[in-house]
């Protein structure tokens, strides 16, 4: 899977995860007016999400631990 963190109007980080066959400038696309913090690559191995590559195409790269704790923290809030 591929991923985008985005900046919320409110300062939030928002990710957005999506299948490797949509381009990363494809989703950047359907979210305009948001900042891109970071993008790239996501897996999930042993209980826990691994981030890592980077898109030339946004000028951005996967912050490992970083984007790895709020997906984590994004996707286990929208199961409660």
């Amino acid at each position: 899977m591929k991923y985008i963190v985005f900046e919320g109007f409110a300062g939030e980080q928002i990710p957005i995860i999506f299948p490797k066959r949509i381009l990363h400038e494809e989703m950047r696309e359907q979210v305009p007016y948001s900042k891109v913090l970071s993008a790239g690559y996501v897996l999930f191995n042993n209980d826990k999400f691994l981030c890592y590559g980077d898109v030339k195409e946004l000028n951005t790269r996967a912050r490992q631990e970083e984007d790895s704790q709020i997906i984590a923290e994004h996707l286990l809030k929208l199961s409660q």
